[in-house]
């Protein structure tokens, strides 16, 4: 098997990422709207320095069904100097090069301090983690050496930006890989119903992060588009349930980037709303919070080989930012206590300003916590009222109380690693209301129970009545308890803050993402209202005041707003022409 190390070492990309920058002059702009550039102005350290990365790359071509092993990076690219690539392949075959992997690999590691296209000027490039270690397998070595041999990469995170429309002993091999050994694993979940994709597997897995994408602002301008985004669309963005049922993506982030071109050794371009370029935003983010994690005793557990997955998976989930129409399942007027999340929005885009204040709040065990938090730790059989987290609310008014729980799905260690549903267990996730001095107004104020999907997730405003929260992490009340002798690992996060309120939102009503609300997006509200009439189990956008129906009560709502432009619409309007 072919082993090439790769050190091309120009400047130092810690001390480049320590200086002062003007985030608007980055790139990728994605990674600033996720808000890892502005992680690293709160902590300069976070570079990604000892943390590694696998990267998992498909070749582009195939003879006679092989690989033929054009699967790399292009490594003379000028973004690419400062940084050191380990490839893995079956050294059988004169590796060659991928603009996906350029791209992909530029997002997470690039760093460019006098980067420069035509149309954006001069900027400063640098990906989400210049100064990780880079493993890239080829995915076919991968398979058969790391997945069939059921052997974890010597590695933190495995981001892979492949995928099939099937669940496959590969995909289960990954699913195991993530439980077995605490792996984190990233991949994108598929490209919307135009590129006839459904939830894409590894992606899908029970035990993986799959993430959708974000579309960027639909302009004729690059600069506009690279800066600001709109909402995941189902068009664009794979959405669930998946075929046994469960919530799919877990997340969605931005998806268009400025990317290393492998025509030009110093060239960009943009690379589309894809959601193999959203994958590796969210996988550099979680590698800033690895390398916290790594680097802070306090913070260990979350990276433990022992669930320390589920921790981040948690983490990642419960500090995402709702984006209008969120809604948990379908879109309706009922809160879905079997379905954890949006379909399409998985539990909203990644902020990963607020995952970072998520970890570095520290772990707290059942008992008395703080408004904001996390824990990995195991429910008990014999604990029939649960673990239980008690949070007082000096000010609940307009308070929202967001809480995710994450665990593994059970599977063999061997070819074709089935599922071992035996062993697998049904959590269940309560938020009460409770009065201190007299038990009998307690009251449970949401809950989360799915009976398939090994996340729960809630999101409920508190009671102004009411100071002191509990939340409860119990098995569910399903027929199929597990044994005496089982213990469920899990990863719990939560945060008391204020409401999400997407209502000034302009993408309520600018459902094209041009920047101004008239006649286009008046039209596409219409062509929903009737395909939402024909059949209620389709994500349609145009439910604006969210009472589970579009109808003319919406249609007021939009006219109401009608000629209304977006801040950066407005901006663009005034540039002068060239």
């Amino acid at each position: 098997m072919g082993c090439i190390t790769v050190q091309l070492l120009l400047f130092s990309t810690v001390a480049l990422a320590q200086q002062s920058y003007d985030e608007s002059t980055m790139q990728p702009q994605g990674l600033n709207n996720a808000g890892v550039y502005a992680v690293r102005q709160i902590d300069p350290d976070l570079t990604g320095s000892g943390v590694n990365l696998a990267v998992i790359c498909r070749s582009i071509t195939y003879l006679n069904g092989e690989p033929q092993d054009n699967y790399r990076p292009c490594i003379e690219h000028k973004c690419f100097r400062a940084e050191q690539f380990t490839f893995h392949d079956r050294g059988q075959l004169p590796a060659d090069i991928s603009p996906h992997s350029t791209a992909i690999c530029s997002i997470l590691f690039g760093e460019d301090p006098n980067a420069f296209t035509p149309s954006l000027g001069q900027f400063y490039y640098q990906g989400a983690a210049p100064a990780a270690d880079v493993d890239i397998y080829e995915f076919w070595h991968f398979l058969i050496n790391n997945i069939y041999a059921h052997t974890p990469p010597d590695a933190d995170i495995v981001t892979a930006g492949i995928g099939s429309q099937f669940e496959d002993w590969w995909t289960r091999g990954m699913d195991a890989l993530a439980e077995h050994y605490g792996l984190i694993i990233v991949a994108g979940i598929g490209n919307g119903s135009d590129s006839y994709d459904p939830p894409l597997y590894p992606g899908a897995g029970a035990n993986v992060i799959g993430v959708g994408v974000v579309n960027s602002v639909n302009t004729e301008d690059p600069v506009t588009n690279l800066a600001h985004f709109s909402l995941a669309y189902p068009e664009n963005s794979s959405f669930g349930p998946t075929a046994d049922g469960r919530c799919k993506p877990d997340i969605v982030a931005p998806g268009n980037c400025l990317a290393a071109s492998v025509t030009e050794l110093d060239g960009y371009e943009l690379t589309g709303n894809w959601s193999s370029f959203s994958t590796p935003v969210t996988a550099g983010a979680i590698a800033l919070l690895v390398q916290k994690a790594k680097q802070d005793v306090d913070l260990n557990l979350a990276v433990s080989a022992n669930g320390g997955n589920c921790v981040i998976k948690a983490i990642l989930m419960n500090s995402a930012t709702k984006l209008p129409y969120w809604h948990k399942g379908y879109l309706s007027n009922e809160d879905d206590h079997t379905a954890p999340l949006d379909y399409v929005q998985g539990a909203g885009m990644l902020n990963a300003v607020s995952a970072y204040w998520h970890l570095t709040a520290g772990r707290y065990e059942p008992g008395d916590v703080q408004t904001i938090g996390w824990d990995l730790n195991q429910l008990d059989k014999d604990k029939e009222l649960g673990n239980i987290y008690r949070i007082k609310v000096d000010d609940p008014k307009d308070k929202f109380i967001t809480i995710t729980l994450a665990w593994n799905r059970s599977y063999k260690r061997v070819y074709p690693f089935e599922r071992i549903r035996a062993k697998d267990n049904d959590l269940r996730l309560e938020l009460w209301a409770v009065d201190p001095a007299n038990s009998d107004n307690d009251y449970l104020l949401d809950y989360c129970d799915s009976k398939v999907d090994n996340v729960e997730h809630i999101y409920c405003q508190a009671d102004s009545n009411f100071t002191d929260y509990e939340i409860v992490v119990a098995y569910s009340d399903g027929e199929n308890l597990p044994p005496l002798d089982v213990t469920q690992r899990y990863g719990l996060a939560w945060n008391i803050g204020s409401s999400q309120d997407a209502g000034d939102n302009i993408f309520w009503h600018d459902l094209n993402a041009d920047g101004v609300v008239n006649e286009s997006d008046f039209a596409i509200l219409l062509d929903n209202w009737v395909a939402g009439a024909r059949s209620s189990d389709r994500y349609l956008l145009g439910d604006i005041n969210t009472d589970g129906a579009i109808d003319v009560n919406d249609v007021q709502i939009f006219l109401d707003n009608n000629e209304r432009q977006a801040n950066w619409h407005a901006e663009l309007n005034d540039k002068p022409s060239t």
